[in-house]
């Protein structure tokens, strides 16, 4: 049974009078209850790690990062390695979010090298992974999230079953566009059935959560889809009660 996960990223926003302030709320209310069998966590800025693991230390609520450099230690100035996350008690790291892709020009082969590395320190790496709204209209999603997922198991192999995906249409992030349930769906099952051409067993564990505008108002409708495990949720998350509710959701 795969668990149902849901990941907030704060991108970079944050301060550390709001971001104690947002854990303050979310803990309390977590500790009220939450549904059984449910993960729950939040990515922060690199420089907020240390004071939010203090803060989230014992609850629900697992500290993640927001990306990894793809080498162990080294000279490479202003990277962070695994390591030194594992050290802050960092459980997830997102690679290769469309943002750092685009802006950045991360490639394929450095995002498998990233989660390589966040395994390598019992890190969750989060990949993602998702189409332009050209690729979609000319009907090229599936092939180029194909493309996406194919490096990622050339790279991890049957180790991909400790990962999560995270399916972003690019198109969809940070703009209040959401692609349907179904269209989520569709794309969620393509995904798992390219994974078990490569291995069954991690077809039907790994977890593959959905990303982009996910709201309190599209969250259940999204969860109730049988191949969505969960949600990477940006822009929402800064808001601790809308948090929440997409994690009742």
């Amino acid at each position: 049974m795969r668990a149902l996960t849901v990941i907030g990223n704060w991108k970079m926003n944050g301060s550390v009078r709001s971001n104690r302030d947002w854990m303050h709320l979310v803990i309390e209310d977590m500790q009220q209850g939450m549904p059984a069998g449910r993960r729950f966590g939040v990515c922060v800025p690199f420089p907020y790690l240390q004071d939010c693991s203090a803060h989230l230390a014992g609850s629900q609520l697992l500290l993640g990062a927001q990306d990894v450099s793809a080498y162990a230690s080294g000279a490479y100035t202003g990277e962070v390695s695994a390591s030194m996350l594992e050290e802050m008690g960092v459980r997830f790291v997102i690679v290769g979010h469309s943002e750092r892709r685009m802006q950045y020009g991360e490639a394929n082969e450095s995002i498998a090298l990233k989660a390589e590395q966040a395994l390598d320190h019992e890190l969750i790496p989060i990949i993602c992974v998702g189409e332009t709204a050209d690729e979609r209209n000319s009907g090229r999603a599936v092939e180029v999230v194909r493309r996406q997922v194919a490096s990622q198991v050339s790279t991890l192999q049957d180790r991909l079953v400790d990962c999560l995906i995270a399916y972003e249409p690019i198109w969809a992030i940070g703009t209040g566009k959401v692609a349907s349930a179904q269209m989520a769906q569709d794309m969620h099952q393509a995904i798992r059935l390219q994974l078990a051409e490569f291995d069954d067993d991690v077809a039907s564990h790994i977890g593959i959560i959905y990303g982009g505008s996910v709201r309190a108002d599209n969250a259940t409708e999204l969860f109730a889809m049988p191949d969505i495990d969960g949600a990477l949720v940006g822009g929402a998350s800064l808001d601790a009660k809308e948090f929440l509710a997409i994690c009742r959701s």
